[in-house]
């Protein structure tokens, strides 16, 4: 049995069983919740334990290897503008789209809550009311620039976090080569150590979930499950969405290539992809695809592996509807100011993404904690991510294929670049 049949069983057992436990005041339902809620806490603590040093040493070699790339040039930061344009466009339509279609869900406000547990103390309320609703643009900024990042990271504030790997990513670049390369390969093997840890802790997802999912549907009821219906089907809409009116039509129009000609060169890597779930699965037939079409070599032995490592277009829209939907489900009201932390964060951590299956579920962590919501909803997604998963890793290969066609005028004739082998080699799992 599957991982992904595992999770999905443990969440209809945590909610048959939550669903059961549901208004009763008896000594063995409170017996019961009290044992099963601890569990779930561990799992998500485990989960959060892993996310600074995942998400800081994949940025830094990332960013590191292919700032110190000069093979490619102007056309490196132009495949680094379309990436962060169609990435900031899914991202922030999404949020546009999706929030008032999750507001039309109904949750029982007193039930929401008390999922989110005991109120903060005023003075912390007033001073969440002044970072979220009434802070200025400019204190914003500020915030992101902190005095002591160690102290950021211990406080959980990511923003900073992924700003400051990003900046000691392309300092490392400009190091000799002599002294940047092993700096880069610490980088990496915390990364590659990281993933092999996260993909650990998923295998305990079963029972994790089950442990979140009985506190949640006892204190929800049939209202959770309701909602996390709504939730697959709108995801899996905007993915599909995404596709049709924003990747496909940009390659079309900027890779110079006819409709039927651009679905062709999608369509083997999207098989691969929507079955597998892994666009590193995909990748031969990616590659395959792009030297059929007679692209440089450095689009297809460069700009495509790369893409498929790093380019998660479809988490741009998977990431803000999983935020807007548990901010609705444990009745919390996102600013427009936290909304931007929201898509400014989803535009970063795509690029740090780790490749394992769930693997875009982990990297809602950092955008949960910039504005405050509860990161044991994650362990809700995870349950019923294989769905969303396969539209969101066929989106990731469009995007990727995507990028190529928009780049290989550009990169006609330009020399081919070495990537760095850690980031393609056969160890990685490879989600999205």
């Amino acid at each position: 049995m599957s991982l992904a049949t595992r999770v999905l069983l443990g969440l209809v057992a945590g909610f048959a069983l939550g669903l059961a436990l549901a208004g009763s005041s008896s000594p063995a339902a409170a017996a019961t919740l009290a044992i099963v809620a601890p569990i779930g806490t561990i799992f998500i603590n485990l989960i959060r334990m892993t996310v600074i040093p995942l998400v800081a040493s994949m940025l830094i070699a990332s960013v590191g290897s292919l700032a110190a790339s000069g093979a490619l040039g102007r056309t490196g930061a132009r495949a680094g503008l379309v990436a962060v344009a169609l990435l900031a466009i899914a991202a922030l339509t999404t949020i546009v789209v999706a929030a008032p279609i999750l507001g039309r869900i109904q949750i029982d406000q007193q039930a929401a809550m008390a999922l989110r547990g005991p109120a903060p103390a005023a003075g912390a309320t007033r001073g969440a009311e002044m970072s979220a609703g009434t802070m200025a643009l400019a204190q914003w900024f500020i915030d992101l620039v902190p005095q002591n990042i160690v102290k950021a990271a211990a406080d959980g504030a990511m923003l900073p976090v992924i700003l400051f790997s990003i900046l000691f990513g392309l300092a490392v670049a400009r190091v000799s080569a002599e002294r940047r390369e092993p700096v880069l390969r610490v980088a990496q093997g915390i990364a590659d150590a990281m993933q092999r840890l996260v993909a650990g802790i998923l295998g305990l997802a079963p029972i994790g979930v089950f442990a979140l999912a009985v506190p949640l549907a006892s204190k929800l009821g049939l209202a959770a499950a309701a909602a996390v219906v709504a939730y697959v089907v709108l995801v899996v809409t905007l993915t599909i969405l995404l596709g049709a009116l924003l990747l496909y039509p940009v390659g079309v129009v900027f890779g110079s290539m006819s409709p039927r000609a651009f679905i062709s060169f999608c369509a083997p890597a999207q098989a691969v992809a929507f079955a597998s779930r892994s666009s590193l699965a995909a990748l031969p037939a990616m590659v395959e695809s792009a030297e059929r079409a007679n692209m440089p070599p450095a689009v297809s032995r460069f700009i495509v592996p790369l893409a498929a490592s790093v380019f998660r277009v479809g988490g741009a829209v998977a990431q803000p509807v999983g935020a807007l939907f548990l901010a609705r489900l444990y009745g919390i009201m996102l600013t427009p100011s936290q909304l931007a932390s929201v898509a400014f964060t989803v535009i970063l951590t795509t690029f740090a993404v780790p490749g394992v299956p769930g693997g875009s579920i982990i990297a809602m962590v950092p955008v949960l904690a910039v504005v405050n919501l509860p990161i044991e909803g994650i362990g809700i997604l995870l349950a019923v991510d294989t769905i969303p998963d396969m539209f969101r890793t066929t989106a990731n290969v469009t995007g990727s294929m995507t990028l190529a066609a928009v780049l290989r005028d550009g990169l006609q004739g330009r020399p081919l670049p070495n990537p760095p082998e850690s980031r393609f080699g056969e160890d990685r799992i490879a989600d999205r």
